[in-house]
């Protein structure tokens, strides 16, 4: 068997494969509302999973930094490493490693690997992952642009490509997932060249609690006039911010119906996610030079058809092009990824 663990900082989601074909076998997906709790679910989930001859176990990691672009069996001085990414990906690293490790106790036999949401962009071209700041500072902190989401982009594009029946290699593709995080990718002939995350989760486009995109003065101006800490600064721009940030709401689906219950505020967070996803389509669809399919995928993207049409009703670019709406398996993905290694 295959277990596949995907632990973030509000979910715990695994499914269990058998080895040959990567036939499902069990899963289960738990959200989780106090994270103090998060080891004692997590241990007790894994136990269900004891009578099971388990192989491999593999996790979702979503920031390897320069050093891990690829799939790697996991190894005390490698989690160590990794480590060092929490405070870069502080809503999902952490969750990441700390999954490693309880199911290193209580699967000590099997093997661990690790596959990265950074994967599909180890070859972004060097226009696009370069920072416009002192190479100084690039050099010494590994600035770049890495990407995330791509374990979900990778898996869309191809499902996508099957669906119309024509090759990945021949497709131009913008890949939309939209959940609680939120990112874009162009994909050109099976390679992603440009997307909406960079150094970390934040960057691009308005999510449920984080910023995206705004001006780095606002930081400057934050920490000059109200001497916010860093650790509070983060939270803010990561858990505070976003379409919370704007109608203190954190789910899409009560800011749907609070904008149709005539919430100024709701109308407004929604206006502003939903024309972030346009401003980021239509670039995108100039970086390509032109897009055969749109895929809207994630909780919201392939969750809300509302959301989806209020995106796409103001693009007229988009006349000639199909728009999918394509399920993410990310546990599937890894599965593949983790089989013959």
């Amino acid at each position: 068997m295959i277990l596949i663990l995907n632990c973030g900082s509000q979910s715990i989601k695994w499914k269990l494969f058998e080895v040959r074909e990567l036939k499902l076998v069990r899963e289960n997906s738990i959200l989780i509302k106090n994270s103090k709790n998060f080891k004692k679910i997590l241990k007790r989930e894994l136990n269900k999973l004891k009578n099971y001859k388990i192989l491999k176990i593999g996790h979702r990691v979503v920031h390897g930094g320069e050093k891990f672009r690829e799939p790697i069996k996991l190894t005390n001085r490698i989690l160590k490493q990794l480590e060092k990414y929490n405070e870069i990906a502080p809503l999902h690293n952490p969750f990441n490693i700390l999954g490693i490790k309880v199911s290193k106790e209580v699967f000590p036999r099997s093997q661990q690997f690790a596959v990265f949401d950074t994967e599909f962009y180890r070859n972004l071209p060097e226009k696009v992952y370069t920072y416009a700041l002192p190479e100084s500072l690039t050099r010494k902190y590994k600035f770049r642009k890495y990407g995330f989401h791509g374990i979900s982009h990778e898996y869309v594009a191809g499902k996508a490509a099957k669906i119309v029946k024509k090759p990945l290699k021949k497709l131009k593709i913008i890949s939309c997932h939209l959940g609680g995080g939120a990112s874009i990718t162009a994909i050109k002939y099976g390679k992603a060249i440009d997307t909406s995350m960079g150094f970390t989760p934040m960057e691009g486009l308005v999510m449920m609690t984080r910023c995206g995109d705004i001006d780095p003065g606002i930081l400057l101006y934050l920490v000059k006039s109200s001497k916010l800490k860093v650790q509070s600064l983060s939270d803010i721009l990561n858990c505070e911010s976003g379409v919370k940030g704007i109608c203190k709401l954190a789910d899409m689906k009560e800011v749907l119906r609070a904008a149709e219950k005539g919430n100024k505020k709701a109308k407004l967070a929604l206006e502003v996610f939903v024309y972030r996803v346009q401003k980021y389509i239509g670039s995108y669809f100039g970086i390509l030079d032109g897009c055969d399919i749109i895929i809207f995928t994630g909780a919201i993207g392939f969750g809300s058809k509302k959301i989806r049409e209020k995106i796409y009703k103001g693009l007229n670019i988009l006349n000639n092009t199909k728009i999918l709406a394509i399920k993410t398996d990310e546990e599937f993905a890894i599965a593949k990824k983790i089989k013959n290694l």
